[in-house]
């Protein structure tokens, strides 16, 4: 059977060689034969640690038509934050841990999936915020507990991660935690309550989880805004219950949609964006105006 026609000609392959248990190489180098089957021209980009994907796509050639991503949430966050063009055409071949955007789009885990998506040339638009001014959120900014998290697998992360090692930080984290007093403010107006945790996303699946609003759009320009009422031990335990067995909004999480969210606390609270630890409070979230191109069944 002859190859597919796809309509990209000049394509630069970036990829997270460690990704799913170190077969990130070998899947990489099995999309840039499948390309050059169809006729593209194509450069593989193996990456070499954080930061090499962000500087490798800010190089991006001008005959380049199509960026592909094989690896995690945090390459393709990489690579969006260095794309230079937002309207260049993304692909994703998703190989981590959560793969969160994966999910929500139902992106194929295959080479022959992924090479029907670059024949059909079909893409969804996606908002991304920026945060503080120079970091890149595209999935979901978490302010308080799970940024806790975040930060204590890092400081423990050697080489590739589990859902369980995620459990077990998550658990040592929960018994040493004292949440701030958070104070939220979206679009101009200040949100009441006494918050712990806040959560500005752009997706359903938070940490791979079915447990978000469905009916948010991805590219309307706005970012829903949960506000989790309660800063107990006891109140984050019904906070996760709820989660487990429905989803948020819920009685006690409210939420708001916004294009520009402000949050600060009593004392310095971690936040993270997609998955990475990026620092503390205050924060200051913008969604930008210029959403990019992913590549969809």
């Amino acid at each position: 059977m002859p190859p597919a026609q796809i309509p990209f000609r000049n394509v630069l392959v970036i990829a997270n060689p460690i990704a799913g248990r170190g077969r990130g190489a070998s899947m990489a180098h099995e999309v840039e034969r499948a390309l050059r089957t169809c006729g593209a021209r194509c450069e593989l980009h193996l990456t070499t640690g954080r930061g090499d994907a962000r500087e490798r796509a800010s190089r991006l050639g001008p005959d380049v038509d199509l960026v592909v991503s094989i690896g995690g949430d945090g390459t393709l966050s990489e690579v969006l934050h260095g794309l230079p063009r937002h309207d260049m055409m993304v692909g994703v071949l998703p190989m981590g841990t959560a793969n969160v955007l994966s999910l929500d789009l139902k992106l194929p885990r295959d080479v022959p999936g992924f090479m029907a998506l670059c024949a059909s040339g079909r893409a969804q638009l996606v908002d991304t915020a920026s945060v503080n001014g120079d970091m890149l959120s595209f999935l979901v900014t978490g302010i308080g507990f799970d940024a806790a998290v975040v930060r204590a697998m890092e400081r423990r992360r050697r080489g590739p991660i589990s859902k369980f090692d995620w459990v077990r930080a998550g658990l040592g984290t929960f018994f040493t935690w004292s949440a701030p007093r958070l104070e939220l403010e979206v679009d101009g107006s200040r949100v009441p309550g006494d918050f712990g945790q806040v959560l500005v996303s752009n997706i359903v699946h938070y940490a791979g989880f079915d447990v978000l609003s469905p009916d948010r759009k991805l590219d309307d320009g706005l970012f829903e805004v949960y506000a989790f009422e309660g800063r107990s031990k006891a109140r984050f335990l019904a906070h996760a219950l709820r989660g487990a067995i429905s989803r948020f909004p819920s009685r006690s999480v409210s939420m708001r949609r916004g294009k520009h969210v402000v949050v600060r606390s009593d004392v310095p609270a971690p936040f993270q964006i997609d998955g990475d630890y990026c620092g503390e409070t205050p924060l200051e979230l913008t969604v930008g105006s210029n959403p990019f191109r992913i590549l969809v069944p």
